[in-house]
């Protein structure tokens, strides 16, 4: 038995994320298996969004976080890592000076993606593997962008990045045009589909499922989710964070988000969502592999 760890950190709006892998290769077969797991709540997009620009104190938090990152991947003995971020580091206008400024610090090189690169690197998983050639909408909410994409035969046929997420939302960074142009991009590119089903990927849809009382591999319904909006509207952000177990920063942004999966599942005439509990990090580490000509192994 072989075993080969590899890393990927993904640098969104909302957190900081790094997931650490084994990959194990045995009587020619392989497998991943998620090791570790590390969220770092240090919010860039408040900084992006508002300002323009990343402040000093996020970028020194930052630089902090990179520094530990990479005393974790030692430790681990990592093999090779990737790092990308989205779109509050996209959207900064000092965003060359912070990766400048994180390589010198820490050696380690960070790669500003787009959304369209977002939706294919998540592509690389199992996500959307044997979806019985179904018509799926799959949803990325994350603090800055929410992505979209359509998928027939397992395959993806289109995909879109839209400037509404729940760190814009809660900052009063909401343009009526964008949900003018999610609503109208839904409509003409499901025209026609009588039946569709959402993906949704990410923290916020992942800790739905799990309020929701969903079971494993069971979908989120219209009629559960809206129930729990209007729970989550009628307590305050404390009540959220002691009677829920929220996180402090879930449990402000955690309302906007269903408020989007709301608005999508209306356009798409869809009435249920499939949380296959995988994103971004998870396609990272398959790119990885796929980099180094290894064959995509089962993911544990």
């Amino acid at each position: 038995m072989k075993i080969i760890k590899y890393a990927a950190i993904d640098i969104g709006s909302n957190a900081i994320r790094m997931l650490i892998a084994n990959v194990i290769f045995q009587d020619n077969k392989s497998f991943i298996f998620k090791n570790s797991f590390i969220r770092l709540p240090i919010r860039l997009g408040k900084d992006s969004f508002t300002k323009g620009h990343i402040s000093e104190s996020k970028i020194l938090d930052l630089i902090d976080a990179f520094k530990s990152f990479k005393l974790i991947m030692k430790i681990h003995n990592v093999s090779r890592f990737k790092v990308y971020a989205t779109s509050a580091l996209r959207e900064s206008s000092n965003k060359m000076k912070i990766v400048e400024r994180v390589f010198n610090e820490s050696k380690i090189k960070i790669e500003i993606i787009n959304g369209k690169k977002e939706a294919m690197i998540i592509s690389k998983t199992n996500i959307f593997k044997n979806l019985d050639y179904k018509t799926y909408l799959y949803v990325d909410v994350g603090g800055g962008s929410t992505e979209l994409s359509i998928i027939n035969d397992s395959k993806i046929n289109i995909s879109k990045s839209f400037k509404l997420g729940t760190v814009r939302i809660i900052n009063s960074i909401e343009e009526n045009i964008e949900w003018e142009n999610m609503e109208k991009w839904i409509k003409n590119n499901l025209k026609g589909n009588l039946k569709v089903y959402l993906l949704g990927t990410g923290g916020n849809i992942n800790k739905i499922h799990k309020l929701t009382n969903t079971k494993e591999g069971k979908p989120i319904t219209y009629l559960i989710l809206s129930k729990l909006f209007q729970k989550l509207n009628n307590l305050s952000y404390n009540q959220r964070i002691i009677d829920l177990g929220l996180n402090p920063d879930r449990s402000d942004v955690i309302i906007p988000a269903i408020k989007i999966y709301l608005n999508i599942l209306f356009w798409s005439g869809s009435k249920v969502i499939f949380v296959p509990q995988t994103g971004l990090t998870d396609g990272m580490i398959m790119e990885i592999l796929e980099g180094n000509g290894i064959k995509i192994p089962n993911q544990r």
